[in-house]
């Protein structure tokens, strides 16, 4: 049975008198669309959020109602996102840690914690990310703030990829949102990238060449 996320953490921060912010990432393997990040708060001696798990084995429905569960026990959030141009540009490393630092930004800018905070992110220490972290392999399966900004990451993504899959239809991003199905490479050999695409990405790089 897989892990349930835990406020073991949490509770080890708020008993120093100071908040945890849990950061993660949705969208890292897809070959189209944004990396999308997200950090949270929940609020000091705040029980579990029931139903958490690590939001790559819930289904999408799932996700969804705990995502708006989420959103209603946090005390602050912030999404942030770094483009198909920028993860070309950078690499997804990079990418990721500049979605990291926006979501950060975004939640330190939109809201006034009370108490000092720290902050946790899911997998490997990212010093482009331009903040003081910690960082937790396998976060979103064992710590609830990390767990719960997991899957706010990817409701948001998948929601995105959604609002452009009516606008790119060959692809189909409804169903896979950017990731390298059998559908959407046949698209790509059809169609050819979109802007979207992350075109230093295999196959991206290989059709781009072959063109």
């Amino acid at each position: 049975m897989a892990p349930r996320p835990t406020l073991t953490r949490e509770r080890a921060v708020w008993a120093e008198e100071q908040l945890l912010v849990g950061v993660d990432e949705a969208g890292r393997g897809p070959l189209a669309g944004p990396v999308v990040a997200a950090a949270v708060v929940f609020p000091r001696g705040c029980s579990a959020v029931r139903g958490l798990r690590d939001s790559k084995i819930l289904p999408a429905s799932v996700r969804e109602r705990l995502a708006e569960r989420i959103r209603c026990r946090v005390v602050a959030l912030g999404i942030g996102a770094a483009s198909a141009h920028e993860i070309d540009r950078y690499n997804i490393r990079v990418a990721t840690a500049i979605a990291m630092r926006r979501a950060i930004a975004r939640l330190i800018h939109c809201y006034t914690l009370e108490q000092p905070y720290r902050i946790l992110i899911d997998g490997l220490p990212l010093p482009e990310i331009g903040y003081p972290h910690e960082a937790l392999i396998d976060g979103d399966a064992r710590c609830q703030s990390i767990s719960a900004a997991a899957i706010l990451a990817k409701t948001v993504r998948d929601a995105l990829m959604h609002r452009l899959a009516a606008r790119h239809p060959g692809y189909g991003w409804l169903t896979n949102v950017g990731y390298g199905t059998e559908e959407h490479q046949e698209g790509l050999q059809a169609l050819g990238p979109t802007r979207h695409h992350r075109l230093t990405f295999a196959p991206l790089a290989q059709l781009t060449l072959s063109l």
